[in-house]
C-alpha cells in the first residue's frame, strides 16, 4: 500500500475488531496479547519505521483494560471513545493516556444524550468533553459513534455550534 500511495495519507486504520461491550470486554487482557499483540505491533512497527502515518484503532466499548497494550504495539489515535461504557471516564483517560494516544472522537453520547437530551444538554456535554480531551492536543473533534436515525435535528445542530463555540468561532452561516 505505501508503494501505492506514499505520504499522500495519514492515517491508516489497523482493524475495526471491537474488544469491548457496554460493561466489559470480549476478551481477556492476557488474550488480547497474546493473540493480537504480537500482529497489531509487528504492522505498527512497519508503518512507524517506513512511514509519516499514524495508526488508527477501532475499538468500542468498555476498552481502557486493553489502553496500555494499545499503546505499547504502537497504536496512535484511538476510535470510538465511547465514555458512557464501563471504566471510558474522560477526565481518567485523558489524564491516564493523553500523552500516549490521540481520542478520536468522545464528544457528544450518541445513545443516550444526542438523541433523547434537550439541545443545551447537547451543548454542555459537547463543551465538557471537548475542554477535557482538547488538552495538550491528542483530540479529533466527533460524535462517540454514529449518530443515530431520528435524532433530532436541532440536537446535531446543537453539537456542531458547541464546537464552534468552542473554538471561539461563530458557525457558518450563522
Amino acid at each position: 500500500m505505501h508503494r501505492a500511495v506514499g505520504d499522500t495519507i495519514d492515517i491508516l486504520v489497523l482493524c475495526g475488531t471491537d474488544f469491548g461491550t457496554q460493561t466489559s470486554a470480549f476478551c481477556s487482557v492476557k488474550t488480547f496479547r497474546e493473540l493480537y499483540l504480537p500482529y497489531y505491533a509487528k504492522v505498527a512497527g512497519w508503518i512507524h519505521d517506513n512511514t509519516k502515518w499514524k495508526v488508527f484503532k477501532h475499538s468500542c466499548g468498555s476498552v481502557e483494560r486493553f489502553l496500555p497494550s494499545f499503546i505499547e504495539c504502537g497504536i496512535d489515535i484511538l476510535n470510538p471513545v465511547q465514555c458512557s461504557a464501563v471504566g471510558m471516564d474522560p477526565e481518567h483517560l485523558k489524564a491516564t493516556y493523553g500523552d500516549h494516544l490521540t481520542f478520536w472522537g468522545g464528544c457528544v453520547d450518541t445513545q443516550h444524550v444526542l438523541p433523547f437530551g434537550t439541545p443545551e444538554d447537547v451543548r454542555k456535554q459537547v463543551l465538557e468533553r471537548c475542554r477535557i480531551f482538547s488538552r495538550n492536543g491528542g483530540f479529533v473533534f466527533s460524535a462517540i459513534h454514529n449518530v443515530q436515525a431520528r435524532t433530532p435535528v436541532k440536537n446535531i445542530i446543537a453539537m456542531l455550534e458547541a464546537a464552534h463555540e468552542f473554538n471561539g468561532q461563530k458557525m457558518p452561516g450563522a
